[in-house]
């Protein structure tokens, strides 16, 4: 029966006892793998004191450094165009993949061997099992297939099990829809923000995606585990179950994945990555429950080894006692909640991107929104752009948004927002991370 419902159930279901052990085995190797081939492990391991050696007890781990996006990232500038992480050069590798560069600024570049992309296939293995995804499934992903890593790793971990893979790349929207119809596809993988503009544009093409074969959801690039609201208005557009997972460029496409049997926590991939949760202003270690910042140590990409790397990812982890599904691995409730970075105070209150979301989500009518920070005079302003289904008038709008307006204030220590309607379609629907705040105050 556990093969039925796991992956792998021999480290699924592992004792945690023989877990640690695992996980100090695949932490010295890694370590000295990098120290014996990265440029950058061998001077920032020397600067920091610390060698593979040291690494006898699981609390040594706080012996190695930590890595920043912004090291990774001087490397790169100083050595393009890749950069001093990395084991060994293009050569050797049959992959390169990028951040998405929403920011504007020069994306992160990473590079893997065959070994290391068969190794992000199987990650994705774990969590397309977890979800009910099997053999005779029929796969569609809707996504670009650019440089970004996003669902390539997907895509094969698909291929890997056995089910049939659809590209949905290079197509409109309404395109994509119709292959998901034509094809009878039973799993499409995108972002959230992209599930909802798929549903959106059935919609609008009479096709009945509830109504459809499509029974899971898979969903990824955007925080969506903590916005319930989120993934409840997805689940209920396309009458099928929403998965949350998570990954990033820096560790090759996945690493947590939320189960069928475990809804509202992601368990962390544990035979292949170390997650820790610190104090971002400290980096000190937070215990079980605490809302702290992901650092992540992965074995699996021998190309470019990740130690300890700081990812600005908020999250609260959870032991895996907690946990329905039967796995021994610990869980990030709630999944990624957001970024370190994301808070912004705006007179006095704090405001988070996923808790005006959470509250926009509440209501149906809103199909899309973006927030804008702006200072006008002395004082600062927030501005909320909601662009609302075409049926909704002006009657039914006054309603909507007063009661929205009164909804936010109320979860902001009084904060008002000031409300505007967009028109249709006015609002951006990426099918890549949504960038749903700006902040236009000056910096100085």
């Amino acid at each position: 029966m556990a093969d039925q419902l796991f992956w792998n159930p021999k480290t699924e279901l592992m004792p945690r006892e023989d877990l640690r052990a695992l996980q100090l085995a695949k932490l010295r190797r890694v370590a000295e793998w990098a120290q014996a081939r990265s440029s950058h492990y061998r001077r920032t391991f020397a600067e920091a004191g610390f060698h593979p050696d040291q690494l006898r007890t699981w609390a040594d781990i706080d012996r190695i450094p930590f890595l920043t996006r912004a090291e990774w990232m001087a490397g790169q500038d100083a050595l393009p165009p890749y950069g001093d992480l990395p084991v060994t050069g293009p050569e050797n590798a049959i992959r390169m993949h990028t951040t998405s560069g929403t920011s504007g600024k020069t994306p992160l570049r990473a590079l893997d061997s065959r070994k290391d992309w068969s190794w992000a296939a199987e990650m994705w293995c774990y969590a397309l099992w977890g979800a009910g995804v099997r053999p005779h499934d029929i796969g569609y992903v809707a996504f670009g297939y650019g440089s970004f890593i996003g669902f390539w790793g997907l895509h094969n971990g698909l291929e890997k099990l056995g089910a049939l893979t659809i590209p949905g790349g290079a197509q409109t929207t309404a395109q994509r829809v119709k292959q998901i119809q034509d094809f009878g596809a039973t799993v499409v993988a995108s972002t959230p923000t992209y599930a909802l503009r798929l549903a959106q544009e059935a919609e609008a093409l009479g096709i009945d995606l509830p109504g459809g074969p499509v029974r899971a959801v898979i969903l990824s690039g955007e925080p969506v585990g903590a916005i319930k609201e989120t993934k409840a208005l997805i689940e209920k557009r396309w009458g099928a179950k929403a998965f949350d997972t998570a990954g990033m460029t820096e560790v090759s496409t996945i690493f947590m994945f939320e189960p069928s049997e475990q809804p509202g926590g992601s368990h962390i991939i544990e035979d292949h990555f170390i997650e820790q949760v610190i104090d971002p202003d400290t980096g000190r270690e937070v215990p079980y429950g605490e809302r702290g910042e992901r650092v992540c140590t992965s074995f699996g990409r021998s190309t470019t080894p990740l130690l300890r790397y700081r990812t600005a990812d908020l999250v609260v982890k959870v032991p895996h006692t907690a946990a329905s599904s039967g796995r021994t691995w610990d869980l990030y409730e709630g999944g990624i909640i957001g970024r370190v970075d994301d808070m912004k105070l705006v007179r006095g209150t704090n405001v988070y991107p996923g808790a005006v979301e959470s509250i926009v989500r509440r209501f149906p009518e809103i199909e899309e929104f973006q927030i804008r920070i702006e200072r006008c005079g002395d004082r600062d302003e927030i501005r909320l752009l909601l662009e609302p289904s075409p049926v909704v008038d002006d009657a039914a709008w006054e309603l909507l948004s007063g009661k929205l307006g009164i909804d936010l204030a109320e979860a902001h220590e009084g904060l008002r927002f000031l409300l505007e309607r967009a028109a249709p379609g006015e609002l951006p629907r990426p099918e890549l991370k949504a960038r749903r705040l700006t902040d236009l105050r000056p910096t100085s």
